[in-house]
């Protein structure tokens, strides 16, 4: 019998009235199949039977109790050193560590018992010892174990313990009904004879009937066993399918509310731009891409509306070496084309994008949070020269064309024929803030240091620079910070027999550098799958602008 399932008396306990105990000691109490015999603390006092986990436990609370009223006290049949203790179905499996000790616990409470008679109260009550917040716990501890083992593998386990607890008794027995059979085998021919005088069947036959009790006890179990193994495949295969209509619930769930969210939501403050922005990075790029493309397709509709913006740049001055700008523009003009003529073996480039004989570099760098990566890309472009290519770089009656994102364009000042002040803002692109930039724009020429008998190498050097009457965001947009350049060296092919030399015979090899802050929140992940799409496509759709503009057209050297 389990320790839960034991009865408890209301009687009150008179532990602090300073009377003693008739009886105490510790007795091996069965518990369960699980943990067996356990020692236990027995108290015996005023016709009642208690037992603690130990002695210590006592001011603790009992862990049951027995009244002694109507209990049946018997010694077990074999095990000379155990006795039980019953009322109704309530029984509790004691034993003593020798016979003399189970003895003298059972003369003392057949005394307590013939004392107190049958006309007494209710055998089975509630005991009145103070039950603590230990007991409470143990009580639950209890409770949730009995759920537990409603579990059916548990429940399997349980089942083969019993199995092997009957097993062993149908042994015991099984021993027990050899010995007998032995012992009267010399006697079994005249009970026979003499039962069969006086009319009466035979002797029944102990060591067939407990075989036989002992085969079909296994096979029952064994049955069971098998039915719980099969109802527990059966729970667990209904399990998965459960599983499986839940994630697909919560799916259909999730897509009813993502539809309906797409359809109510509102384009807000919060899904735009910013730390705080409600759309992932995924979205955010996606976003981004969807507005690029808008823009491309919209670039032969500008072909024909587009009306330059362009204002009239005020006079030049008589001289680019006096202007306030024009140690800095010298300055980073240099380090820019030097920067240009420079490999990329060193310094940490990663090659993020190749197609054909155009390969991009980058470096990841990020300053303050925001992904400012340097770009380095190489391209190889027959059939222009390096001037061509700065000219349509440089020149601003040619920007709109090959550069799609721009909405607006101003020239805010003419420093001289090669240096330009520009002012662009670009369209915007949800849900990003609108952008613009201010900078100045260089274009120069110099020997191959490596061949000064060759052609110039031309170069395109774009510097983001501040002007008091352009502030930052005076017309709402990020302004964006950027230093690009554009180095390009014309190679010739002699041609034969003396030949001019044609376009087929020209190539130009190019080295784009930029480094470009775009200023506001972007999330990084997205931006660099941006550059990774964009950067490529633009200089790709630059090149090819040049090659179309150039078709037909003399070389310009």
């Amino acid at each position: 019998m389990a320790d839960d399932h034991e009865a408890i008396t209301d009687e009150d306990d008179d532990s602090d009235n300073g009377f003693q105990p008739e009886l105490q000691g510790v007795l091996f109490k069965w518990t369960n199949y699980i943990h067996g015999w356990q020692k236990r603390f027995i108290v015996l006092k005023d016709g009642t039977l208690s037992y603690y986990k130990s002695r210590e436990e006592q001011g603790f609370g009992c862990r049951g109790a027995l009244s002694l009223f109507k209990a049946t006290i018997k010694p077990h049949e074999f095990d000379e050193c155990r006795f039980d203790v019953s009322v109704n179905d309530c029984v509790w499996y004691l034993r003593a560590e020798t016979p003399e000790d189970k003895q003298h616990w059972v003369d003392i409470l057949e005394a307590f018992k013939a004392e107190s008679g049958y006309n007494s109260e209710c055998s089975l009550r509630r005991h009145g010892s103070a039950v603590s917040l230990t007991s409470v716990t143990l009580s639950a501890a209890s409770a949730s174990s009995y759920k537990k083992c409603r579990d059916l593998k548990l429940k399997l386990a349980e089942m083969e313990t019993y199995r092997d607890i009957l097993c062993s008794q149908m042994d015991t027995l099984q021993r027990y009904f050899d010995s007998c059979a032995d012992r009267d085998l010399k006697k079994q021919k005249l009970d026979d004879e003499a039962e069969n005088i006086n009319g009466k069947v035979a002797a029944v036959d102990f060591k067939g009937e407990a075989m036989t009790f002992k085969a079909t006890s296994g096979a029952v179990l064994t049955g069971l066993a098998q039915c719980i193994e099969a109802i527990t495949k059966r729970e667990e295969m209904w399990k998965r399918k459960l599983e499986k209509e839940h994630q697909r619930l919560l799916r259909l769930e999730e897509t009813c509310l993502l539809l309906r969210d797409r359809k109510s939501t509102k384009v807000g403050p919060d899904q735009e731009e910013g730390p705080h922005s409600t759309l992932g990075d995924e979205e955010f790029y996606d976003a981004v891409e969807t507005g690029l493309e808008r823009i491309e397709e919209e670039v032969a509709l500008r072909e024909l509306l587009r009306q330059s913006s362009m204002t009239e740049p005020p006079p030049s001055l008589d001289s680019a070496t006096s202007h306030p700008l024009w140690s800095e523009i010298e300055r980073v003009t240099k380090e820019q084309v030097h920067y240009a003529s420079l490999g990329v073996g060193e310094g940490g480039w990663q090659l993020f994008a190749e197609e054909g004989d155009m390969k991009m570099y980058r470096r990841e760098e990020e300053l303050n949070g925001l992904v400012i990566d340097p770009l380095k890309a190489c391209h190889i472009v027959k059939g222009v020269t390096g001037r061509e290519m700065c000219h349509y770089f440089f020149s601003p009656q040619y920007r709109k064309d090959w550069e799609t994102t721009l909405e607006q364009m101003t020239v805010v000042e003419k420093i001289s024929d090669n240096i330009l002040v520009f002012l662009q803002v670009h369209k915007r692109v949800w849900p990003t803030a609108q952008r613009d930039a201010l900078f100045w724009s260089h274009t120069t020429h110099m020997t191959d240091p490596k061949d000064h008998d060759g052609h110039d190498i031309w170069a395109v050097v774009n510097h983001s620079t501040q002007l008091p009457q352009y502030p930052q965001k005076s017309n709402k947009c990020v302004r964006v910070a950027l230093t690009v350049c554009l180095y390009c060296q014309t190679l010739i092919t002699p041609p034969k027999d003396g030949a001019q030399v044609s376009r087929d015979d020209i190539t130009c090899k190019i080295t784009y550098c930029a480094v470009v802050n775009p200023g506001g929140w972007v999330p990084a992940s997205a931006l660099r799958a941006l550059y990774k799409r964009e950067y490529p496509k633009f200089l790709k759709r630059f090149t090819a602008y040049v090659i179309t503009q150039t078709k037909d057209k003399s070389i310009m050297f």
